[in-house]
């Protein structure tokens, strides 16, 4: 029995991973660690992670990037697996976090749903194929109360894409005050808010006379508590080191 200390564990995600753990034979959640501790949780709940003693198998990240430092130290003090599902990150967070993987095992994906990151995997094989000629561009749809813009899984999506790449494009956000024709080296990322959209994402090779789409629909957080989950499982008792959801989906094919 794999047991979870859950960062964020109050909030939209954290309530939606504490029901579906719940149901799940293979791991439980033994601490929650939120700034509201008003809910009825089946587990203790800690305002200050410091304060947390619960022995744990891992630790679950899904919260905000103000609390990133302090789950980081208490997860390098504690020796535990991190994964971070924590979404805007700037780059100095994720270089730290990246630099923790010489101390402590660490999972870290912009996105958590196994569907989102094979589309990766088709978008780079796709641009591995087309990108000569086809513009690629990307759009991401997300509910009115997310705050930051573009996605993380845009962001990584791009990332993907210029992997395949010869010359690292130029990632174009905004194009209304500029007045010119769209350059061939570069990838628009587009961002749209609004209602209660879970997550959609497109990735858009436009040709000569065809367009070619790929794209991922989440019709509810289940998806991404999904994730996180098989991450914690798949994370305990791994060794220190970078970890990511292609090797999570590698070694359960």
């Amino acid at each position: 029995m794999i047991k979870i200390i859950l960062n964020g564990c109050n909030g939209r995600m954290g309530r939606t991973i504490t029901n579906m753990v719940s149901e799940n034979l293979n791991c439980r959640i033994v601490a929650g660690i939120d700034l509201n501790d008003s809910c009825d949780n089946a587990y203790p709940v800690f305002t200050n992670i410091a304060d947390c003693d619960v022995d744990a198998d891992v630790i679950i990240d899904f919260s905000h990037p103000s609390a990133f430092e302090n789950i980081l130290g208490f997860a390098k003090q504690k020796k535990l697996p991190l994964i971070v599902a924590t979404t805007g990150l700037s780059e100095k967070q994720k270089q730290e976090l990246f630099a923790a993987k010489d101390e402590i095992p660490v999972f870290y994906s912009a996105n958590m749903s196994l569907g989102v990151n094979l589309l990766i995997s088709l978008a780079k094989k796709a641009t591995a194929v087309l990108s000569e000629n086809f513009d690629i561009e990307i759009i991401e749809k997300h509910h009115n109360k997310k705050l930051d813009a573009p996605s993380g899984t845009a962001l990584a999506i791009a990332d993907g894409i210029t992997e395949v790449l010869e010359t690292a494009p130029e990632y174009v956000y905004d194009r209304h005050s500029i007045r010119k024709e769209r350059s061939k080296n570069e990838i628009g990322i587009h961002s749209v808010r609004g209602g209660t959209i879970v997550g959609e994402h497109d990735v858009i090779f436009a040709g000569t006379d065809e367009v070619i789409t790929i794209a991922h629909q989440a019709t509810s957080r289940d998806v991404f508590a999904t994730g996180s989950i098989k991450a914690a499982i798949f994370m305990a008792g791994k060794p220190k080191g970078l970890y990511n959801m292609d090797d999570l989906i590698s070694e359960t094919l």
